[in-house]
């Protein structure tokens, strides 16, 4: 008892410290983000702004235009992504784990090829067929190519795997078909595994960088990411407005988070026997 006592204790410490440093980075940017530049680039380690000033938030809410616009381009193609794979996904991974079809083995193994495969070498075909299609500069650009992901394909697939079957063999009886039990038994049942997917495509596409500054070449197009990115020029960076920006554009994963976390904290492992 003692000893299960003290490793206990061991691993809160451990996790703790793992917190204070995980949040070290983020405390930090926040105080940067009421600093004036000139004591951002003066150095230091404090973390208590000097001269405390909302000028950086002011700054880029009503003297940077596309700001706003920035945002909002950010928010249609995260939430389109988002709803486009949890739907997508989801569907694939029920079919292949539930569905019986020829090929069925071979699509489940060039889905684990896939995961294989960087995303980096996929970029110059994306842009291509895109090009090919003038999707170039334009949301469906960014939406289309991210709207289904091998990973979450195969997480929802080993959800189903573990499925109880006895749930959806009593729906049949009361004469669901495929598709019906798909969405009125399945998908009720599958907000943990769906929660999880949320928040990391979400944040996948959110945080997205690559694509957008391959395909995206008008200020007005820009996602939040790239648009950070404006305000570093060739001999200064503007660090105040870059860790305001950044906190603003860290507000709506939080609140994802948020919403979700009570079925995000059940894991993707589904158990049965719960209503």
């Amino acid at each position: 008892m003692p000893n299960t006592r003290f490793w206990k204790a061991l691993l809160y410490v451990i996790l703790t410290l793992y917190a204070v440093i995980t949040l070290i980075p983020f405390l930090w940017a926040l105080s940067a983000s009421f600093k004036p530049l000139s004591e951002i680039v003066a150095g230091g380690s404090n973390f208590l702004p000097k001269n405390f000033t909302l000028d950086n938030y002011k700054q880029i809410f009503l003297q940077q235009p596309l700001f706003f616009r920035w945002l909002l381009n950010s928010g249609i193609i995260a939430f389109s992504v988002t709803v486009s794979n949890l739907l997508l996904n989801s569907m694939a991974g029920y079919a292949l784990a539930r569905l019986y079809f020829r090929g069925r083995q071979f699509w489940f193994f060039l889905i684990l090829a896939v995961l294989a495969i960087p995303a980096q070498v996929t970029l110059i075909p994306t842009f291509l067929i895109l090009k090919a299609f003038g999707w170039l500069n334009s949301y469906q650009g960014m939406i289309v190519p991210s709207m289904v992901n091998a990973t979450f394909i195969f997480m929802m697939r080993q959800f189903f795997v573990n499925f109880p079957k006895e749930l959806e063999e009593a729906a049949q009886l009361d004469g669901l078909r495929t598709f019906g039990i798909f969405r009125h038994i399945v998908l009720p049942l599958a907000k943990p595994a769906l929660a999880a997917q949320a928040i990391f495509v979400f944040m996948g596409s959110w945080n997205n960088f690559l694509l957008p500054v391959v395909i995206l070449f008008d200020p007005e197009m820009f996602t939040l990411p790239l648009g950070l990115n404006t305000f570093k020029g060739q001999y200064i960076s503007y660090w105040n407005y870059i860790m305001a920006a950044s906190i603003v554009f860290t507000l709506p994963a939080l609140a994802l988070y948020a919403a979700f976390n009570r079925y995000f904290i059940q894991g993707v492992t589904f158990t049965g026997g719960k209503g």
